[in-house]
């Protein structure tokens, strides 16, 4: 099928990341993509081969188009179509898929798969579809490519290290920071579990707090998608921010710890327990521990930092993405229900 993604950029990559894996898993499977996006400046360092299959486009682009549109559209986080694309929307009648934001709560569920009728605009008449990832069978999944585990189990992480020049001390730790902002020195300490870690940055720094001696820090550049992803595979901890990240440490399996993207009504502090309470369920005993370390990095409550006992945090970890890996990931739901709307 031929698909259009459409991606506006709002900021901190987060967009754009999920579109374009969106796009390239889809277009390694034998489906002909074009992404439409209106910043493709990441793209440079995110995936600088591009991929097979994957046209990018501007999106401006778009309006002055006059060919039909694909068989699919994909409208991602309610980006708002422009007006000449609607109305070859109603001309082709494509799959119309709104591909929304990954939540773990419950209207999640209840909103899938939602049929949306347009009752105004160029587009009246038509269906628009409400697709959300998740973590349970009733949600969309999350992005996973095919071979995405086989090559996780043939990693080779010393041969890796050697080739990104990080040499970790005797008895250090490695770990990942990717984050909005440090909320603090202790907070960080307290999730490294105040033993020596090789601290790794990619990308632009953020302010860091003054740290101990114990503490060694290398920043790296912006990693392309698969070298980020062997990065986080490297690590015994990750801090990961934002939608993208999060899914690619849960498949790396380490413990993790995710800052959400802040949101001036508090909305995060609800979606980041709904997320914790899916994550943990099962885990009584490591269950407090994570949950007081992730409340304290995002500043919730004024939880005082703790360090969770690594035994149980790695066990939780395994545990959720063997769990998640029996569920259908994202493109191939995706695909499935854009034949059965079409």
């Amino acid at each position: 099928m031929q698909w259009d993604v459409f991606c506006r950029v709002v900021d901190n990559f987060g967009d754009i990341g999920v579109c374009w894996r969106l796009a390239a898993d889809l277009a390694a499977r034998g489906e002909r993509v074009r992404l439409w996006v209106d910043d493709a400046r990441a793209l440079a360092w995110m995936a600088p081969g591009g991929a097979d299959g994957v046209d990018v486009r501007d999106w401006p682009a778009a309006a002055d188009d006059t060919g039909p549109v694909g068989d699919v559209v994909i409208e991602a986080f309610g980006c708002e179509l422009p007006q000449p694309v609607l109305v070859r929307i109603a001309e082709s009648a494509p799959a119309w898929i709104n591909l929304e934001y990954l939540s773990a709560e419950g209207y999640v569920e209840r909103s899938h798969r939602l049929r949306s009728p347009q009752m105004h605009g160029p587009a009246r008449g038509m269906a628009k579809w409400f697709f959300y990832p998740g973590f349970t069978p009733a949600t969309g999944g999350l992005l996973r490519e095919p071979s995405l585990m086989a090559q996780r189990q043939a990693f080779d992480r010393a041969a890796w290290l050697r080739q990104q020049a990080i040499v970790a001390h005797p008895g250090e730790q490695l770990a990942s920071l990717f984050c909005y902002r440090v909320p603090s020195a202790e907070a960080l300490l307290a999730a490294l579990g105040h033993v020596p870690t090789l601290l790794l940055v990619p990308g632009t720094a953020p302010a860091l707090p003054p740290l101990p001696a114990s503490v060694r820090v290398q920043a790296l550049p912006y990693l392309a998608h698969p070298e980020f992803d062997r990065l986080l595979w490297a690590c015994d901890l990750n801090f990961v921010r934002g939608e993208d990240s999060l899914v690619r440490a849960i498949w790396a399996g380490r413990p993790f710890i995710w800052q959400i993207y802040p949101q001036d009504d508090a909305a995060h502090e609800l979606k980041l327990r709904a997320f914790l309470d899916r994550f943990l369920e099962g885990h009584p005993d490591a269950a407090a521990g994570i949950r007081s370390a992730w409340q304290a990095w995002n500043g919730i409550g004024g939880v005082q930092p703790v360090t969770p006992e690594r035994a149980g945090w790695c066990t939780a970890c395994e545990a959720w993405r063997e769990q998640l890996l029996t569920h259908d990931d994202l493109a191939t739901q995706l695909m499935r229900f854009a034949i059965e709307t079409r």
